[in-house]
Formats: C-alpha cells, structure tokens, sequence
C-alpha cells in the first residue's frame, strides 16, 4: 500500500519496525506516540493499534496536503440490488 500511495502523492515515507516488546516499555509511551501497528499522516494519527482500510489513508493525505477529497467508489449493480 504505501509504496503505491507514495508514488500517487508527493509524500516522504517513513517506516519504523522494531521488536513489539520495544513498544510496550514506559520509555516509549512517555514519547508520546501511537501504539503500534500505527499510521500518521504529519502529525495526525490516523489508525493505531489495528489495520486500515486505504482509503482512510489516502483521505488522510490527501487532507495534509490541501487537497479534495476523492470521489467516492461506484457502487456495482450486486451492492445497489443488496444494500452493502
């Protein structure tokens, strides 16, 4: 996902990964940071502890950078017939 969200935006990527008992020490939630598994967008946390669905990322970019929100995905004829 972010590769492909960091080719469609001009944004700086940035991954940290380190063993889950790193994230659970005090020194770490004194640093006031989400808890992992975590995604920011500058300096909003979008999601932590948990998985996203893209678009929630991508509307997050897009907010940090001024930009509109994107147009929302057509329903197909099975999800207009069964209301998913």
């Amino acid at each position: 996902m972010m590769p492909r969200l960091g080719s469609t935006f001009p944004i700086e990527i940035e991954v940290t990964s380190k063993p889950i008992a790193d994230y659970q020490t005090d020194d770490y939630f004194e640093l006031d940071l989400p808890v992992a598994p975590a995604i920011m967008v500058g300096d909003e946390i979008v999601v932590e502890g948990s998985g996203i669905d893209e678009s929630k990322v991508e509307a997050a970019i897009r907010r940090h950078l001024g930009l509109p929100r994107p147009e929302p995905a057509k329903k197909s004829i099975f999800e207009r017939l069964f209301r998913k």
